[in-house]
């Protein structure tokens, strides 16, 4: 549909009054000032239109108050989990599909639109995603340009002479095998696909490239299909491997890729490198069910740009559906995975169906009790921190930061002390031999869940574990040391002190006078649990089952899915062209009308 054009009656001007950034989120604020004549009442709409003419994506409006807009674009979402194509882009505002005004830029702010520029590297700094501002010449106004550009890192180099040495290059040699051994592999699942295609749509795949083992949220779902029956109605394969850190064997790939093809739901819970090269069949339902709650770290697309972030195609881009403890958080979920907030799902965490249970709380509290019996009768502070570092082999913890001497003084005779430090810290807790009576580094014992039954106080950072101790109402205190260099390096997906359920501390002084003086801020824990957890129940699984394996997904939720849909259909069907030109679809090119 070619949109009509009011533009030149001027009706309505659009000025950009504010250019800023948060994470992958670009923000405007754009005032709309109407002519005397003008429709005031009817909604409008903000397209970003390349040179072509299409829309790749509609600015989300995120306030609308008198004649202020505030709008967001989701840089690695343009609401078809891609990112929005290099291009030069205007910004069309829109009413009742009629194009009403280009966007200005204001005056006031047109010489800091360079200071708006942001690139995002990634791939290891090898590629670059820049989204630069300008304004187009030629006009006596001061029509508002973005150019977004995704580039390679290219050699540039005099060509030099041949040497025998010169023929031989190890490295690229690996590097080319293993690019074959992808294609080989690709291959290999079309082939097992065509297979096995009827057999495909009852077959379910529960996998992991983190772990030797099927744990966690894989392991509550899969075992509550069995509890349902659902495993004579589908077959259930398993794959447990660490693939995310170390090589893998030519058997355990031809292993891979058979499950794959033989599967038509895959169930993930993290991400899974092989995914980043193998596109599974358009067929494919791909389920994510994520390994941890909701912390403050931020992961995938939330730290596009920083050292370890995914590539704009990657094992995120596959994802049909994921899940969150509730509606208010599903956009930290979404951010992540460079999804649309729809289609990840408040079913809550499946592996808190079985933390929630009360038959198995009490079970465990009786074993812990027997196993750590100095905890009996005492107050227990479990110190769990998340690591230091930027991943597996390097993971570690700054240990002299802790006053042990201060914390075992604190302690008195009420409290003891459990220290769980993330499992990939290798180093142990360096607790001193004379404060053993009531210190214990019991970072071998596998599920911190656990823990909590029996915990009293809980002393963490930036890790997610605070969502499922959040649920036993205790108090919480936060030891972030370096909050500021965590921020800049990792980043948060939300601000840190507003958000964290408990007293946040800079300094260990600090963390011992509030624990001392009990000053928890217990208060935030209650606020907490109402904004992470649309259920308290031990039917997580069930929901995970019903709505996402089976398809069953609730009337509400559905709608919104639903109307995402229309809303990109409804955008690709709109024609940006100005008066006097049309599209030449043969040659895909738009030129004048002669």
């Amino acid at each position: 549909m070619v949109m009509k054009s009011l533009i030149e009656e001027k009706k309505i001007q659009a000025v950009v009054r504010l250019i800023e950034w948060e994470r992958i989120f670009l923000h405007m604020d754009v005032e709309i000032i109407y002519a005397a004549d003008a429709d005031k009442n009817s909604p409008l709409d903000f397209y970003i239109v390349d040179d072509m003419y299409d829309s790749p994506a509609r600015m989300q409006l995120i306030r609308h108050e008198g004649n202020g807009y505030h709008l967001r674009l989701n840089m690695t979402n343009s609401g078809e989990n891609v990112c929005v194509p290099s291009g030069n882009y205007r910004i069309y505002v829109c009413q009742n599909d009629v194009k009403m005004a280009d966007c200005e830029i204001d005056p006031k702010i047109v010489r800091d639109m360079g200071n708006c520029s942001r690139n995002f590297f990634y791939n290891n700094g090898k590629k670059v995603y820049a989204v630069n501002f300008y304004v187009e010449e030629g006009s006596d106004t001061l029509p508002l340009r973005m150019q977004i550009l995704a580039a390679a890192q290219t050699v540039m180099q005099f060509p030099k002479t041949n040497h025998f040495r010169d023929k031989i290059h190890p490295i690229q040699d690996i590097q080319s095998t293993w690019l074959a051994k992808r294609n080989v592999l690709r291959k290999m699942y079309a082939g097992f696909v065509r297979l096995n295609r009827a057999k495909r749509n009852h077959t379910i795949l529960f996998m992991t490239e983190q772990n030797k083992v099927i744990a966690s949220n894989l392991k509550a779902v899969s075992e509550r299909m069995k509890e349902r029956g659902l495993d004579n109605d589908y077959q259930i394969l398993f794959s447990a491997r660490e693939a995310a850190a170390g090589s893998q064997s030519i058997k355990s790939w031809i292993q891979l890729m058979e499950k794959l093809a033989k599967s038509g739901t895959v169930v993930l819970d993290d991400h899974a490198p092989c995914l980043d090269w193998l596109q599974l069949t358009s067929d494919t339902k791909v389920l994510q069910l994520w390994h941890a709650g909701a912390g403050f770290k931020s992961s995938g697309y939330s730290r596009w740009g920083h050292q370890g972030c995914p590539d704009a195609v990657s094992c995120h881009r596959q994802y049909d559906y994921g899940i969150a403890g509730s509606k208010n958080i599903a956009h930290f979920f979404s951010e992540v995975w460079g999804m649309n907030d729809e289609l990840v799902l408040p079913t809550g965490m499946p592996r808190m169906d079985e933390y929630l249970n009360a038959g198995y709380r009490a079970k465990k509290t009786e074993e812990l009790y027997k196993k750590y019996e100095f905890c009996k009768g005492k107050k227990v502070m479990l110190f769990a921190p998340t690591y230091r570092g930027r991943g597996k082999k390097t993971a570690m913890y700054p240990y002299d930061l802790i006053d042990f001497k201060g914390l075992y003084e604190a302690c008195g005779k009420d409290w003891v002390v459990l220290f769980k430090m993330h499992p990939w810290v290798a180093d142990s807790v360096p607790i001193p031999e004379e404060y053993k009576d009531k210190f214990k580094d019991v970072g071998k014992y596998p599920n911190i869940n656990d823990l909590f039954y029996i915990t009293d106080l809980l002393i963490t950072d930036y890790s997610s574990n605070i969502f499922e101790y959040s649920l036993m109402k205790k108090p919480m205190m936060f030891f972030a040391f370096d909050k500021i260099q965590y921020a800049f390096s990792r980043g948060f997906h939300r601000p840190y002190e507003e958000s964290a359920p408990g007293k946040v501390c800079s300094t260990f002084d600090e963390l011992l006078k509030a624990f001392r003086e009990e000053d928890y801020e217990i208060e935030k824990v209650e606020e907490y649990v109402r904004y992470h957890f649309d259920h308290i129940d031990s039917n997580a699984s069930d929901r995970v089952i019903d709505w996402l394996i089976l398809g069953n997904i609730p009337k509400e939720i559905q709608k919104d899915i639903t109307r995402r849909e229309k809303d990109n259909a409804h955008r690709k069907t709109l024609d940006f062209l100005p008066e006097g030109y049309r599209r030449n679809r043969e040659l895909g090119i738009v030129e004048e009308v002669e």
